[in-house]
């Protein structure tokens, strides 16, 4: 015969509190509620019983589970495990605990990601994958699920959301270009209907153009999704196109690596031939060669900030509760990827081959 699990009463027989006192004391919801010194002994008393809740019986009573769902666009990206850092720390403080799932971006896989969590009864969810125009979220919202999305957001005001400076970030980018003396830079954007996308080319246009560089020789092209790969199939194209620039800023950091390599892949050389530019940080690019210079997003502080406005919701009763948007400031960190653009005089011979797309430097911009 195996060993009786412990119960309840038995942990407040041994600590010499109510059975009530000793469900607060192990609840770290609800130890605000007592004193530290019934804390301990509680805490004593379960250890040397071997005690663990059954959260399917509180579940029950309480009509919580304490789970939390976290989507996620793409489990290799590396800008998403902090976020995720940020949010089980903080969720763990209140006792929670996460399950992750992952779309791969799509956003039908999206939407029966988020029917099945809700139908295993997760308190809410914290939704990185978000699209701009995505009704499932508005309507899981009203249906009393606490929701709300972390680095994107959605067009409906009423889902509660945690993002970053994407207008200062680009502005910061542009000003540092121009600053080295760039005036034809590229732009590769990310996915249309992601709302970072928008907000991060409606700010490069901006600024480019009171920098005085958008005109004729402008040149933007949209990535499929934020992935190396598309990076690198749109530096391909930008430079297939024979335009004149002499950087590529691009939308996030992926998308950056995927540019240097499609310049690589071309005899060009980063940044002697072209600068590139990303977005958000991700570890480890500053171990590539050549580090990358890029915006840095609080990807921590926004996946515990997230979790905090989360657990917020959850407290409250669904008429109290109002969609807050959060905002969190950038800073552009500067490395190898970004300097001067080449002289005239500086320009690498190009090989005539009587071939139009042949390999061609963005320098012939200057």
């Amino acid at each position: 015969m195996g060993k009786t699990r412990a119960t309840l009463k038995e942990v407040a027989r041994r600590a010499g509190v109510h059975t009530s006192t000793a469900s607060r004391a192990l609840d770290a919801g609800s130890q605000h509620l007592i004193t530290e010194k019934v804390i301990e002994k509680v805490r004593r008393a379960a250890a040397h019983l071997d005690y663990r809740r059954n959260h399917a019986a509180s579940s029950l009573r309480t009509k919580r589970t304490r789970s939390i769902g976290i989507v996620i666009p793409d489990i290799t990206n590396m800008l998403f495990p902090p976020i995720i850092r940020g949010i089980e720390d903080r969720l763990a403080a209140q006792g929670y605990v996460a399950m992750i799932g992952h779309t791969d971006g799509v956003l039908g896989r999206e939407r029966a990601v988020i029917d099945a969590f809700q139908a295993r009864g997760i308190d809410g969810l914290i939704i990185a994958s978000a699209h701009l125009n995505e009704g499932a979220i508005t309507r899981a919202v009203k249906q009393g699920t606490s929701i709300v999305t972390v680095n994107r957001r959605v067009k409906d005001g009423g889902v509660s959301s945690v993002t970053s400076d994407d207008a200062d970030g680009i502005a910061a980018v542009v000003e540092h270009l121009v600053g080295l003396g760039h005036r034809k830079i590229a732009y590769i954007s990310g996915p249309e209907q992601l709302s970072t996308s928008h907000a991060r080319l409606a700010a490069f246009k901006k600024w480019s153009k009171k920098a005085g560089l958008i005109g004729s020789d402008a040149q933007v092209i949209t990535a499929a999704a934020f992935q190396e790969a598309e990076g690198e199939r749109c530096a391909a194209a930008l430079l297939d196109s024979r335009g004149k620039f002499t950087a590529i800023a691009c939308a996030n950091d992926l998308l950056a690596i995927g540019a240097i390599s499609a310049l690589d892949k071309r005899g060009l050389s980063c940044p002697l031939h072209t600068t590139v530019t990303g977005f958000n940080d991700i570890p480890f690019v500053d171990r590539i060669s050549p580090s990358l210079t890029t915006v840095r997003v609080q990807q921590y502080q926004m996946g515990w900030t997230s979790a905090g406005l989360l657990m917020d919701n959850i407290a409250k009763s669904q008429k109290q509760r109002k969609a807050v948007h959060v905002v969190l400031p950038v800073t552009l960190i500067v490395r190898a990827s970004s300097g001067p653009p080449l002289r005239p005089t500086e320009r690498p011979e190009q090989e005539d081959t009587g071939r139009p797309n042949d390999s061609i430097s963005s320098s012939e911009a200057l």
